[in-house]
């Protein structure tokens, strides 16, 4: 078995026990991926969304979705993860800087990072852009899911801007 295929069957292994809720023995796996190869960029990113959402160390998941960036600038899900968590801490000029930088990136959901865009305008206040990038989400898809929840998000803007 040759490294890369090593390296992404113990990323497997992580991501399953992400699945199964199995925290500790997912961050000792990538940790021994890293420690395999510190330029395989994917570990960063599943250990950062490990530190974010799970163990709820911001800082920790931010510099570890940064160093996946810097690792591996192709590989689209450190986009989506890295988004939600700068919005969360409303790092709104970082923010709009990565999804400027997401919707260039071959194989990226776009529908998703039109969503992103539009979720950071809305917290902002900016319902008009929120809006016009709900529309650009829906236009941007084929799930039915993803169209329903746009409109969704555009009635919610504008029962917002009644109050303005």
């Amino acid at each position: 078995m040759d490294h890369l295929t090593k390296l992404e069957e113990l990323l497997d292994q992580a991501n399953m026990d992400i699945k199964n809720g199995q925290y500790d023995e997912a961050t000792n796996k990538l940790e021994k991926i890293i420690d395999m190869d510190p330029n395989f960029g994917k570990a960063y990113n599943h250990l950062g969304y490990l530190y974010e959402v799970k163990f709820k160390e911001y800082e920790k998941g931010e510099t570890l979705y940064k160093l996946c960036l810097e690792k591996s600038p192709m590989y689209p899900a450190v986009y989506y993860n890295y988004a939600v968590l700068l919005s969360t801490l409303e790092k709104y000029d970082e923010l709009k800087e990565l999804l400027d930088q997401a919707i260039t990136i071959p194989g990226i959901t776009k529908s998703t990072i039109y969503n992103e865009y539009a979720i950071m305008y809305e917290q902002q206040g900016k319902l008009t852009a929120a809006i016009e990038h709900y529309k650009k989400a829906a236009l941007n898809t084929l799930d039915k899911s993803v169209l329903e929840r746009a409109k969704g998000s555009i009635e919610r803007c504008k029962m917002k801007q009644e109050f303005l």
